[in-house]
């Protein structure tokens, strides 16, 4: 089955010379497989009269095309299309009571479009776009007899009730801008305001306005906003960014509490570790973004996990991946760490009621200092003075290093497309040679050159802030939550891409972020915060980043193991064997 897909934000009619229509063989025959549209100029494509060729894909100078064959028997799962060359959709993942189901995949493949497809806002067309809306009977006759089948019959025959958690919570304050306590009594359904607020621990907020919260407060009022409506579904869109690991696992109890009480729960969510403990079972969506997705049939989480770590689906004999990423067991990191960059010494700092400190440290050339440690405890605000951005009040700190910075929320008004963005951040550096190796393709930005910089999503708008803080000439540089509204592939990549820049350039960085994986590919060492969110703040090293762990490790309560196969970090049970064995040892972090 051929697949032929326009990515219609980047097809430029009027900045080419319809290249794919030129040199497209069969066009050069006289058959018309490639036509423009009268109105747009765009291309259309006849799947039929194409002959997969790939022509037409390597002339397209904005990468507009996507062309690729799939196996004939996926005709009969494709679930919804858009269009003659649009997006398709080939099977859903299935909603179960008492359970919590997963889905792990890259961004711009369907997950959004299969959540609307299973509460009915869109119905299914079966791959007949041009037919209009088919009956439910003939939609529900296609699905293999099974709990999917029943599901769609739900919602075909009374419709189902259904609960969305958005995936970008700092848009929330732009649809209302009132109290928290307004908008929770606003939605609230079930009558369970006090219990929501006390299990997420946003009591304190309820006087506050929206637009005066944290990314972090937002997502837990966000959490608790969908708790409270009455639903027959749930669905939480990546329930985790800006939380920090004392409120990732809160959120994970409050989840599979949920779940307890029978209800169904589909979670979106890139933080590996996260999804591991949580999730009863993973669907895996692979594909082309923005062509196709196609998800797998449901897996044990660990084992959907490792298989999409190793980049190849066993059931389904597919690559999804070039090569495995990597945990390497027992790797020494630091060996070749050079002269220090960076120093400072007993800094404080009072923000209001806020009072940070920190002992002594320093950062050395080729090194990547992992910062860790609760919300609001300093961290930023530490980066910031680094960086020079405010004034310490007490302390020293030297300040020959060149820094270059990318806050926490990366914003753009820069008009233009991203490929004059990066000319105007970082020059031509990125067009070639090492730079664009191991930082732009790995990130994708490559891919995002014609678009307009002020309609990215958020991760795109991440992957190139990450490109231009990289691209910048610095001794250190300073990172905040690069991971957020990553995929998880984009994750790996982003802090293999920030090793390999401080490595191969002899710089340092230092970098913020919540995710365990990403914090685990990326360090040498750890600077780890301790204290009360909002009240004060210490920071304690860099120290090795098995100490650090350990250390930051015992004040959340929570033990890591590896996985036997895979290497990778994984979260033990609260209160099994392997936990209470590693407590006793003080072993928190990957014991042996």
């Amino acid at each position: 089955m051929r697949v032929a897909v326009l990515l219609e934000d980047r097809c430029q009619p009027k900045k080419c010379n319809d290249e794919c229509q030129s040199f497209c063989p069969p066009v050069r025959n006289g058959i018309e497989c490639i036509v423009m549209h009268e109105g747009n100029g765009k291309p259309i494509i006849s799947e039929p009269l194409c002959i997969g060729c790939g022509i037409c894909i390597n002339k397209c100078p904005f990468d507009a095309l996507v062309i690729t064959n799939l196996p004939s028997e996926l005709e009969t799962d494709m679930i919804h299309r858009y269009g003659e060359n649009g997006f398709r959709l080939f099977r859903l993942p299935v909603p179960r009571e008492e359970q919590v189901v997963g889905i792990l995949g890259a961004n711009g493949m369907g997950k959004s479009t299969a959540i609307n497809l299973l509460s009915g806002t869109i119905r299914p067309n079966l791959g007949e776009w041009l037919s209009g809306e088919r009956p439910w009977e003939d939609i529900i006759e296609t699905f293999p007899r099974g709990e999917l089948r029943d599901f769609m019959s739900t919602v075909a025959d009374s419709g189902v009730r259904i609960a969305v958690k958005p995936q970008y919570v700092d848009k929330i304050p732009r649809a209302f801008d009132g109290k928290v306590s307004a908008l929770l009594q606003r939605v609230d359904q079930r009558g369970v305001i006090e219990e929501t607020a006390e299990a997420l621990a946003i009591n304190h907020l309820f006087e506050r306005n929206l637009p005066e919260l944290s990314g972090g407060e937002l997502q837990r009022v966000a959490i608790a906003a969908t708790l409270l409506k009455d639903a027959d579904v749930y669905f939480f869109d990546e329930p985790s960014s800006y939380l920090d690991i004392y409120e990732r696992m809160r959120m994970v109890r409050i989840i599979q509490k949920l779940s307890e009480s029978g209800k169904r729960v589909i979670v979106i969510e890139h933080d590996l570790a996260i999804l591991d403990v949580l999730c009863d079972l993973i669907h895996v969506v692979y594909g082309e973004r923005a062509a196709y997705g196609i998800f797998t049939p449901p897996r044990p989480a660990r084992t959907a996990i490792n298989a999409y770590l190793d980049g190849f689906l066993e059931q389904e004999n597919i690559r999804i991946r070039d090569k495995p990423i990597q945990f390497l067991r027992g790797r020494m990191r630091g060996e070749e760490i050079g002269e220090p960059i960076l120093e400072w010494g007993d800094l404080e700092k009072k923000l209001g009621t806020f009072q940070l400190k920190t002992d002594t440290g320093k950062v050395h050339s080729s090194e990547v200092v992992g910062v860790v440690g609760p919300n609001a405890t300093g961290k930023t605000t530490m980066v910031k003075m680094v960086a020079g951005e405010i004034e310490m009040d007490a302390g020293w700190c030297t300040m020959e290093a060149k820094i270059s910075y990318k806050p926490q929320h990366v914003r753009s008004d820069f008009e233009g497309t991203v490929r004059l963005w990066l000319d105007c951040e970082i020059g031509t550096k990125w067009r070639k040679g090492e730079f664009h190796t191991t930082v732009i393709r790995p990130l994708q930005v490559d891919k995002l050159l014609e678009q307009d910089v002020r309609k990215l999503s958020g991760g795109e708008l991440q992957a190139v802030s990450i490109a231009i803080c990289l691209g910048k000439d610095a001794d250190l540089y300073l990172l905040d939550e690069p991971s957020a509204h990553l995929d998880a592939n984009a994750r790996m990549e982003a802090a293999k891409a920030i090793r390999k820049t401080m490595e191969v350039n002899e710089k340092a960085a230092m970098v913020i972020d919540h995710d365990i994986y990403f914090i685990d590919i990326v360090s040498d060492s750890l600077l780890v915060f301790d204290g009360v969110g909002g009240e004060n703040g210490s920071a304690v090293g860099p120290l090795p980043l098995r100490k650090g762990m350990n250390r930051f490790l015992s004040q959340v309560g929570i033990t890591f193991r590896r996985d036997h196969d895979s290497h990778r970090p994984r979260i033990n049970k609260h209160d099994s064997r392997k936990d209470r064995e590693q407590k006793s040892r003080g072993e928190y972090f990957y014991a042996e």
